[in-house]
């Protein structure tokens, strides 16, 4: 089991749920974590929590903006060093999810910020990953990113299916080079994002779901596997929510 003391982790998506539980798990374990989310707000929250939160390093960027998500990479290589581990999970639903209901530009938004920023991110960071012969992704998509889920909605599946493709593509490629991909698929998690269903579930369900902690320390098996083990894909799900 690899050690993940002194390791650089950027975590994009960072300022809450699955993002936020990954950063925390890291900086537990002696990462020199940095958070990155649009809003500087949950960032500020993020530095105030106990324990790790002065240690984070925090930063504000959209993702789905191709310079903003370079200017990122190379401000945390800069500030913390470099990236040993990318974590991408930035992720935005909408209410309208249907055809029937949904407005083209939010299908738009969908996308840039679930598929689009993913690739921006490993865009940016993968270079000096695969000059270094070293390096680790771990691209969270979800189980809409494997089959259609009429909830899920179809701009956050089609991100999803997306976002997963860009993810198995950079593995094939750059493994040779020494870095690996994880794509991760996670089922429901109880995170801030069910705000944005038609129907908000319940708080006997959202006690079912996983947590963003769940998610989180399966992220960090990944990353505690030594170099010559790469695990392209992964499904975590709640109980009542098993894949066949």
């Amino acid at each position: 089991m690899e050690s993940l003391n002194g390791k650089v982790v950027l975590v994009v998506g960072g300022g809450s749920g699955i993002g936020l539980a990954t950063g925390v798990a890291f900086a537990r374990e002696g990462a020199r974590v940095v958070l990155a989310a649009r809003t500087a707000a949950s960032l500020d929250a993020a530095k105030k929590l106990p324990g790790v939160g002065p240690s984070l390093l925090t930063k504000t960027c959209d993702a789905s903006n191709r310079a903003q998500a370079a200017e990122l990479v190379a401000w945390t290589v800069k500030e913390a060093g470099p990236i040993d581990v990318l974590v991408y999970c930035a992720g935005v639903n909408v209410p309208k999810r249907a055809f029937s209901d949904l407005d083209p530009a939010d299908f738009d938004s969908v996308m840039s910020i679930n598929a689009t920023g993913a690739f921006n991110c490993l865009h940016a960071a993968l270079p000096a990953m695969r000059a270094r012969k070293a390096g680790l992704v771990i691209n969270v998509v979800s189980i809409a990113g494997r089959r259609g889920f009429p909830l899920a909605g179809l701009p956050y599946t089609a991100a999803k299916f997306a976002q997963g493709a860009i993810g198995t593509f950079a593995n094939l490629e750059v493994h040779a080079d020494g870095v690996r991909v994880t794509n991760i698929h996670p089922g429901e998690v109880e995170t801030p994002i069910l705000e944005k269903r038609p129907v908000k579930p319940t708080a006997e369900h959202r006690a079912r779901m996983l947590q963003p902690e769940d998610v989180a320390e399966m992220i960090l098996a990944v990353a505690k596997l030594p170099a010559r083990a790469v695990v392209p894909e992964l499904v975590i799900t709640p109980l009542y929510q098993p894949q066949t």
